[in-house]
């Protein structure tokens, strides 16, 4: 199943098409770290530094993309993360701009993931309708990337969208029979990364509160996880055995460990992100680590993309030998 990918990233959601049984032969993306870093991974795919509306579909061969168009728009001005900033509009609006992708290359599926709050986009109907003219049914599967494998709680938006065949339904993509994993399963705990002190000067005083909430309630020398950055009613940390809180482009997630009786601190590093995303086999060696930080919040979770994938070739499978 060869596939194009807009708004590639990484290509942490192509890892999991790949294997799905996939192959990757186009990809875009405006971010140069990105693009390298999804070179790097499939250096048989066509990659391109570029915004997707600079792009001219008609340069390609429309068989290129005849199986399956991945498209992840931007998503920071649908999320809650953006806080109280107004929306970009610019941002929003690509949502709709692989409809020129779509007329060229005709593919028999259309993947679009993004942030659940999509569907609160004042165009979202007409999203749905512009894919709905051009021949598509509509599948809209909202997916928490834990129940598929992946060490983290990571909820998206998935419009699986079919041409020629019914796009499968949430109910056909579960139950998914793998492990319940947790963020216990993607630290390193043999001392590999430096840690300092929980207590000293230096230390903000909400990150010194939000760990004292945590030993209070596990007590002391049990290993856990300061969250940054949220307004939930979970204090501020989370427990090691449940699946890792949803990474952003930021760092969020301090580890707290113990020296005997003395807490230390120190965050949680890409490699250890990247494994949460599922996609242990990845390489991520370009750019900085923040760099590697926002390349791992702007992804995909690997194992979900690939469950939805093994999906449509057992469709389409189910057709070709129907049409025997």
């Amino acid at each position: 199943m060869d596939f194009i990918d807009l708004y590639c990233g990484a290509g942490f959601g192509a890892r999991g098409a790949v294997a799905g049984g996939g192959v990757a032969r186009l990809a875009v993306d405006i971010w140069q770290a990105a693009t390298a870093t999804y070179q790097c991974n499939f250096p048989e795919a066509h990659v391109i530094t570029s915004s997707v509306d600079d792009v001219e579909p008609r340069r390609f061969d429309p068989a290129l993309g005849a199986d399956l168009l991945l498209t992840s728009p931007e998503c920071t001005s649908h999320s809650l993360a953006r806080g109280n900033r107004p929306a970009d509009e610019t941002s929003l609006e690509t949502a709709i701009s692989f409809m020129p992708w779509v007329d060229h290359f005709r593919p028999r599926w259309i993947v679009i993931e993004n942030v659940a709050r999509l569907r609160a986009w004042d165009r979202y109907a007409s999203l749905c309708d512009q894919v709905a003219r051009r021949g598509y049914e509509v599948s809209e599967c909202l997916l928490n990337a834990a129940d598929f494998g992946a060490p983290q709680a990571r909820k998206r938006l998935f419009m699986i969208c079919g041409r020629e065949s019914s796009p499968p339904t949430v109910d056909a993509l579960y139950p998914v029979h793998a492990p319940r994993r947790t963020a216990r399963d993607i630290v390193d705990s043999d001392g590999t990364w430096r840690t300092t002190p929980l207590y000293s000067k230096r230390r903000a005083e909400a990150t010194v509160e939000r760990a004292e909430r945590a030993i209070a309630e596990l007590g002391r020398g049990v290993p856990f996880l300061i969250v940054y950055y949220t307004s939930d009613r979970a204090g501020g940390w989370q427990s090691l055995d449940q699946p890792l809180r949803t990474i952003t482009t930021v760092d969020r997630f301090g580890l707290v460990t113990w020296d005997g009786n003395e807490p230390r601190l120190r965050m949680l590093q890409p490699p250890e992100l990247l494994r949460a995303m599922g996609a242990d086999r990845h390489l991520l060696d370009v750019g900085s680590r923040r760099d590697k930080v926002k390349l791992c919040g702007n992804g995909i979770c690997s194992p979900v993309m690939q469950r939805i994938v093994e999906c449509l070739r057992d469709i389409d499978n189910r057709v070709a030998r129907e049409a025997a």
